[in-house]
């Protein structure tokens, strides 16, 4: 595929993108639990920070650090540990948040979100799978090719991961118990929680 994109290969792309940054995942359990707590308005920075850091890792790996780290297995492996660390430190804030409409917690603002790609494991599958499928060594330079997939990326991510943070802000209305704001975040808390099993899990 050539860097400049075909309109079938940039169909494709945006396709992919869209698909891999809507399903499922820590980001976007993070993401609905800043649009409980702060709305769509606020929470916007919080989804700002998540595309720009999924886009930002995107560029870097199609550059080449992606091809270091896989030569440098305990990098990886310090990745791996960090990012369960961290996501467990995610879960245990979600769980002790105060039910507070307008107070944004720290592990999303915009920093933390797009910092905390490089931890989420969806992250390096989708810049994985990314970079196996559409990066062609003769459709152009590696620095063109980088560029186009991030700003691509950026711009399929954003519409959908809004979801995740309107479906927070929607369930706000049901979140005015101190027992249903529990119930939410201890779900949204047990969500990334499972997320460390699949990051740490022993793969063959």
């Amino acid at each position: 595929m050539q860097a400049s994109f075909t309109p079938a290969g940039l169909i494709a792309f945006v396709t992919f993108a869209a698909v891999a940054a809507g399903t499922p995942g820590p980001s976007n359990v993070l993401l609905a639990a800043a649009g409980a707590r702060t709305g769509v308005r606020r929470g916007m920075t919080s989804l700002l920070g998540q595309v720009t850091g999924m886009s930002a890792m995107l560029f870097v790996v199609t550059l080449g650090l992606g091809s270091l780290l896989l030569g440098h297995p305990w990098i990886l492996e310090t990745l791996k540990w960090g990012g369960a660390a961290l996501l467990c430190w995610m879960a245990w804030g979600i769980v002790t948040a105060e039910h507070a409409e307008g107070a944004a917690g720290a592990s999303t603002g915009f920093l933390s979100m797009a910092a905390f790609q490089w931890a989420n494991p969806k992250g390096w599958l989708i810049t994985a799978a990314a970079d196996a499928t559409f990066l062609d060594q003769h459709g152009g330079g590696t620095l063109d090719q980088a560029l186009i997939f991030a700003v691509l990326f950026m711009l399929a991510a954003l519409p959908s991961c809004l979801p995740w943070l309107v479906f927070g802000a929607a369930l706000q209305r049901f979140l005015r118990t101190p027992r249903t704001w529990l119930v939410f975040r201890c779900t949204m808390a047990g969500l990334l929680a499972a997320s460390v099993i699949v990051l740490v899990w022993p793969h063959s």
